[in-house]
């Protein structure tokens, strides 16, 4: 049956024709403007996860400014001979892509309803849960050999002939090899209070 058969019908008929102009022209700017749509997407993304990673986002709740941005001022991390200062997201935002994916996702679903819930919006229910929340972020960081405090601190950066003799023997390769130890396993409280109830 061809195209031209006068006993077929309209329908099959209309299948066969030459595609018009616009079709031609059609296809290519859908999918430009679809390739468009998903870099401005992906655009829109990235600066929603960075501008959340902010100082000033982090700090824009009560709970957050009010309890942990205070301790955090009084550290090493906030203010410093150097003035290199490590902000909220420096500490607890990872910086591979797809881990902050995570971290982002984590976030959206655990500490946003909190927030909303009022689960830690007085001082006395943010000391009731400061351990557990001090745990979570330890347990975070063990997981990933300390994977943050590694974007700004490295064993092998370090000047050991300048700590003194404890420090020394901690930062060592070797000692990090045999006891399969972490910064945080040394270094809990470094930005925040250690819970009351924290036995380490």
């Amino acid at each position: 049956m061809s195209a031209n058969d006068p006993n077929e019908s309209p329908s099959r008929r209309s299948l066969w024709r030459q595609p018009r102009a616009w079709f031609l022209v059609g296809i290519p700017l859908g999918g430009f403007l679809m390739f468009f749509a998903g870099a401005a997407a992906l655009g829109a993304l990235n600066a929603t996860m960075e501008w959340s990673s902010t100082l000033e986002f982090c700090t824009s709740c009560h709970e957050m400014s009010d309890y942990v941005f205070e301790e955090y001022k009084e550290t090493v991390h906030y203010q410093n001979a150097a003035g290199v200062r490590a902000t909220c997201g420096n500490c607890h935002v990872p910086k591979p892509y797809f881990a902050k994916v995570q971290r982002k996702i984590g976030a959206t679903f655990k500490e946003v309803p909190a927030h909303l819930l009022g689960t830690i919006d007085t001082r006395e229910k943010f000391e009731a849960k400061r351990l557990e929340l001090a745990e979570r972020v330890w347990a975070t960081m063990q997981a990933t050999d300390s994977r943050e405090c590694r974007s700004c601190h490295a064993l092998e950066s370090m000047d050991l002939d300048n700590q003194d003799k404890s420090a020394r023997k901690k930062h060592t390769l070797e000692r990090k090899l045999e006891k399969g130890e972490t910064c945080i396993d040394c270094h809990k409280g470094i930005a925040h209070q250690l819970p009351e109830t924290y036995e380490g």
